[in-house]
């Protein structure tokens, strides 16, 4: 039998119940490859090791009283840094918040609690999720498990790390304009960004509150939809969370595709795409085709605007979210400000990193007396467009599909000096975030140089179930998703 920290969570599940093994037993297999592998990926900010064995030994307790548990119940998981949990660091990968301690958990880490998930670790990310390569963590850089010259994607660069190179089978993230989906596909799993609304948003810090999400990686769309389970439904304390019933969607997969209609956007496929990743979607959708489906290409021609767009819509709520980080309250304090002005400048200065320090001083010219018209409130405008142009696709469409990134994996400093090339990497999956349509990255490809590709499929909203479907039944078509990075192999 492979090693248990190499099986997915359909097939541990089954060796939990019959009690083939115990938690303490798996979690200690993941512990063994961190403490093995983690110095070369760098996914962690912090590795909750204590108190997962603490947990685990608690949850197999439950499992030999022969009650029943959640499907997930004893599975290890880690979570984006900036999702709270109580008495636990939340520093969003920034010297602002270097030592703070959060007071208090995020829904989503009750709804694991509640279905006895146990959070392994705090992954890295770019700072307040900011970024699209993880270079812009304040501690560290992380790797792609497929080559460690490359990045992993950002802003999830931990989360969608450690899933690939087997620290724990599932994790948690924000996807802003892309951060889940574009390094899932850079990794090589599944990574979705639910409907805006589906999933909670309390203990998130947030970045741009009109477009955060949490949402789930995995390294298959049946796992994503066991873990969308447990986190999806609504929440009083998030005033944006929407009172609409949960399905079960691991339940939901399995139906028939025949017959749906895929709609593949021509500005996000005839220009500007590397000629491997295009490839990679063409055979993809061809394959999709033989099992009955259709697609053809489309137009969506707001999707040109959407770096624009996101420059200064997601800028603006940035600027005015991340005011609160004055020195003053909490988090990080200048030690040689001689006056409240000083006290300010200093602390903000010192204690955000260089894009973080860009995108509030764009997002706060954007808002500022004489431009607010001129940009914020355009980009307002432009989003209205977005979404009837989407909308009247979805009424046609099943689905929109798109390579999740542009291109594959780059090299660590490639484009950390060139914002609009690392900008444009989010090209295709921001439109997403600005219409609050539920998406989903599931690896179709790989490159010569064995790096991943991923597809994005896009559904209407609230359609999780159905995206989750197509999704599932392309990886009952291919074995992408069970590819694993050359040094797992020699381990």
């Amino acid at each position: 039998m492979k090693k248990l920290h190499l099986l997915t969570t359909i097939e541990l599940n089954k060796l939990l119940k019959n009690r083939t093994i115990t938690c303490q037993q798996l979690l200690h297999s993941y512990l063994e490859n961190i403490n093995k592998n983690e110095p070369k990926i760098d996914a962690f900010l912090e590795i909750y090791k204590e108190n997962a064995l603490t947990k685990a030994a608690q949850i197999d307790k439950l499992y030999d009283k022969g009650d029943p548990l959640p499907f997930l119940a004893g599975m290890p998981i880690v979570i984006k840094n900036n999702i709270c949990l109580k008495n636990k660091k939340i520093t969003c990968a920034s010297k602002i918040l270097e030592n703070f301690v959060s007071p208090y958990d995020a829904t989503v880490i009750n709804k694991l609690e509640k279905n006895h998930l146990i959070p392994l670790g705090a992954t890295n990310l770019d700072e307040f999720a900011m970024g699209s390569s993880g270079e812009n963590s304040a501690f560290k850089i992380t790797k792609n498990p497929w080559d460690f010259d490359y990045v992993p994607g950002g802003s999830c660069s931990g989360s969608a790390a450690a899933v690939a190179a087997h620290f724990a089978p599932l994790s948690l993230g924000s996807d802003t304009g892309g951060s889940i989906r574009q390094p899932a596909a850079l990794c090589g799993i599944v990574g979705l960004k639910p409907t805006y609304g589906r999933v909670s948003r309390f203990g998130l810090v947030a970045f741009a509150s009109s477009l955060d999400q949490i949402g789930p990686f995995a390294k298959t769309a049946q796992e994503a939809a066991h873990l969308l389970n447990v986190i999806a439904g609504h929440d009083a304390q998030d005033a944006t969370s929407a009172p609409v019933p949960v399905p079960d969607y691991a339940q939901n997969l399995g139906q028939d595709i025949k017959g749906l209609k895929i709609g593949v956007p021509k500005e996000l496929f005839e220009t500007g795409i590397h000629p491997e990743v295009k490839e990679a979607l063409v055979k993809a959708l061809e394959l999709l085709k033989k099992q009955g489906t259709s697609w053809e290409i489309i137009s969506l021609n707001t999707i040109k605007y959407s770096v624009a767009i996101y420059s200064i819509l997601a800028f603006a709520e940035a600027a005015s979210n991340l005011a609160r980080f004055d020195g003053i309250r909490y988090g990080f304090s200048a030690k040689d400000a001689e006056n409240l002005d000083e006290l300010y400048k200093k602390s903000r200065g010192q204690g955000f990193g260089d894009e973080v320090t860009t995108r509030i001083i764009l997002g706060t010219f954007s808002l500022s007396s004489g431009y607010i018209d001129d940009y914020y409130l355009k980009a307002k405008k432009a989003i209205l467009l977005m979404k009837k142009e989407f909308h009247e696709a979805l009424k046609k469409y099943d689905f929109i599909v798109t390579p999740t990134s542009p291109t594959p994996a780059f090299k660590i400093g490639e484009k950390i000096n060139d914002p609009i090339a690392m900008y444009l990497s989010d090209l295709a999956t921001e439109s997403a975030n600005y219409t609050g349509l539920p998406a989903v990255s599931i690896p179709c490809g790989f490159t010569k140089n064995n790096l991943p590709i991923g597809m994005q499929i896009i559904g209407n909203h609230f359609e999780e179930g159905k995206i989750l479907n197509l999704a599932d039944r392309f990886q009952q078509l291919t074995d992408y998703h069970t590819k694993m990075p050359e040094f797992l192999e020699e381990n």
